[in-house]
């Protein structure tokens, strides 16, 4: 997956595991899928003005990534516009943790 404006190309960390998904933060959906939703801005963690949101599948084959608007219908480009710089420093914050904890690496 990428994400609009990264270079960036990030895959499943082959030795992905349900328990590190759940000590990051990520919630079961009624699909049994694994969701978690991070507010972008440095500023604080509740505003939710730009999101990143990752879902990865419940068997953990695959997985969806996107920055959006509060709300969720519309896809950002959080590498544009007068906020990019924290924005961006707080994506790759979250995606670091993600590759620390072996659920995501770069391809």
């Amino acid at each position: 997956m990428q994400i609009d404006g990264d270079s960036d190309v990030y895959v499943l960390h082959p030795n992905i595991k349900s328990y590190a998904l759940k000590d990051v933060g990520f919630q079961v959906s009624n699909a049994g899928n694994y969701t978690l939703e991070r507010s972008v801005d440095p500023t604080s963690p509740y505003n939710k003005n730009q999101m990143l949101k990752i879902t990865i599948a419940k068997d953990l084959s695959g997985f969806k990534m996107a920055t959006t608007n509060a709300s969720g219908n519309r896809r950002l480009n959080i590498f544009k516009g007068p906020h990019a710089e924290g924005n961006v420093e707080q994506y790759h914050f979250i995606l670091q943790n993600l590759m620390d904890r072996e659920i995501l690496k770069k391809k």
